[in-house]
């Protein structure tokens, strides 16, 4: 059983270090880099646990520290886009994922959002293959990657 609860504004510590871990062992998914965010101030890290959209912890009852992580932010354009998808390794293929994705379209859903979009690696084949069991399909959208421009990103879109 997958519990996936909303970051509280005091949990930047917890967001930081969730964060952080995911930079590290998956740098290849995310827009930005370990090096980047690991200059991050406390009211950074503030900032983004309060902004514009929404921060999920999943946890499994065997760990003490979140299992996964995710969140919805609202684009400049008003479109929602689930971010910072990730998962530990180590819980991997026991339903965290889908609970986190489950967890960012029900939240988009309920605040009048149409459809939930996202960006993904063209390479990372099994973040693909959740999404799209998750209901996401491609879009036909490409860009690269902003933190390895040589690794191409196509976005994937749900309806709500």
């Amino acid at each position: 059983m997958v519990l996936v609860r909303e970051a509280g504004p005091d949990e930047w510590e917890v967001l930081r270090e969730i964060r952080l871990a995911a930079l590290r062992e998956a740098p290849y998914a995310f827009a930005s880099t370990y090096a980047r965010e690991a200059r991050f101030t406390e009211e950074h890290w503030r900032d983004r646990v309060a902004g514009r959209g929404v921060t999920f912890f999943a946890y499994l009852p065997e760990f003490t520290e979140p299992s996964g992580l995710a969140g919805v932010f609202e684009d400049r354009d008003g479109t929602a886009h689930l971010v910072s998808m990730w998962v530990h390794p180590a819980v991997r293929g026991h339903g965290v994922g889908e609970s986190l994705a489950t967890a960012a379209a029900d939240w988009a859903k309920a605040h009048d959002f149409g459809a939930l979009h996202l960006w993904v690696t063209e390479t990372n084949a099994p973040a693909r293959r959740l999404y799209e069991r998750c209901g996401f399909s491609p879009t036909g959208e490409r860009q690269p990657l902003p933190s390895e421009p040589a690794l191409p990103e196509i976005m994937l879109r749900r309806p709500l």
